[in-house]
């Protein structure tokens, strides 16, 4: 584990009860809360000439939004629309406003972004202020029709048609906010959105009586980094279990021990090696590993396809995540979407 996933590890640790850590802060969570209500009363939202959905959430850090996204961006594809992408674009050398493709490198767009342009194929911009993300994008599409914003719930200066807030592995921690606790908006802030995604999560959130939707996933293909090639995982697993293949898996993600334990739901045996969210693979973390297989996440492949080393080791397995989303919760989002057309009218 990388000093970085252990610090991470500790922090949702503690945020996970209202112990002495999170009692010693609860003065700076007051401040906190005063302080982003106050942004949120006084900010004046803008509206893009097409409908915004936003995929955020009030945990801070990962919750499997992007693979949401992912999904409901497929979803509406398949309904017909023509869905652009906004997101923030979290570790980027800069905040200005850029379009993405997919030859751009993590570094100057974000590993999110970049996945989802890869995954998706539709038109993807960043930008710390969503609106100069979101008008960068039209005008570079204009057959857009609907935006997604990853992330931003947050964001007020957005103004958005549907709010679908995911909650993850963690859940809601021990309820409080930053720093006190893992929350950057209190959990009453679920009473608010249209919707609320589970995401591999037995949260009961017995608080809001805003609409549930679960989010199931599973693993798709196992594509070899260096060469292309596509596997079936469970014919991956095989492979490793009667070749006695010494094998690693590795993941630079918000919850790692969810990638794991799917992993070994494979019943593929193998170490295990967290790198803290968002790694960004300027060095080698393999480098001198005695495995023979190295399995890692898609949104780690991304960074690693730059790297010079890493992109043609044939050690490196990328595996891929499929994410359902209950149709019902696809069918409340496209009768928004048709209703906030009919407004701009």
């Amino acid at each position: 584990m990388s000093p970085r996933a252990a610090l991470e590890g500790w922090l949702h640790h503690q945020w996970s009860k209202r112990g002495l850590f999170a009692l010693s802060l609860s003065p700076l969570s007051l401040l906190f809360y005063a302080i982003s209500g106050y942004k949120a009363r006084h900010t004046v939202p803008e509206t893009l000439p097409v409908p915004v959905v936003v995929v955020g959430n009030i945990y801070v850090g990962g919750t499997g939004k992007t693979p949401v996204t992912i999904a409901l961006v497929n979803a509406l594809k398949a309904a017909g629309y023509h869905p652009g992408i906004i997101s923030r674009g979290f570790g980027r050398r800069d905040d200005a406003p850029r379009l993405v493709t997919v030859d751009c490198e993590a570094s100057l767009v974000g590993d999110e972004p970049l996945l989802i342009a890869k995954e998706t194929g539709v038109p993807v911009a960043v930008g710390r202020a969503r609106v100069d993300a979101g008008r960068l994008l039209l005008d570079a599409h204009p057959e857009v029709d609907v935006l997604l914003s990853d992330d931003g719930l947050q964001h007020r200066q957005l103004a958005r048609d549907v709010e679908l807030a995911v909650v993850g592995a963690r859940g809601l921690g021990n309820g409080w906010v930053l720093p006190a606790g893992p929350l950057r908006e209190g959990p009453s802030r679920l009473d608010e959105v249209d919707a609320i995604v589970l995401n591999t999560t037995d949260e009961a959130i017995v608080s809001s009586r805003t609409p549930r939707y679960v989010a199931s996933s599973c693993f798709g293909e196992a594509v070899q980094l260096a060469t292309g090639q596509r596997v079936d995982v469970d014919d991956l697993a095989h492979e490793i279990e009667t070749q006695g293949l010494n094998t690693l898996a590795a993941a630079g993600i918000a919850s790692p021990g969810r990638f794991f334990a799917m992993v070994r739901a494979h019943d593929i045996e193998c170490r295990t090696l967290e790198l803290g969210d968002h790694f960004n693979f300027a060095t080698n973390p393999f480098e001198g590993d005695p495995a023979e297989r190295i399995l890692i996440t898609a949104k780690d492949a991304v960074k690693c396809l730059t790297h010079p080393t890493l992109k043609n080791d044939p050690r490196l397995w990328v595996i891929t995540l499929e994410v359902e989303l209950d149709p019902y919760l696809v069918d409340l989002v496209k009768r928004r979407i048709e209703a906030a057309k009919a407004t701009r009218a």
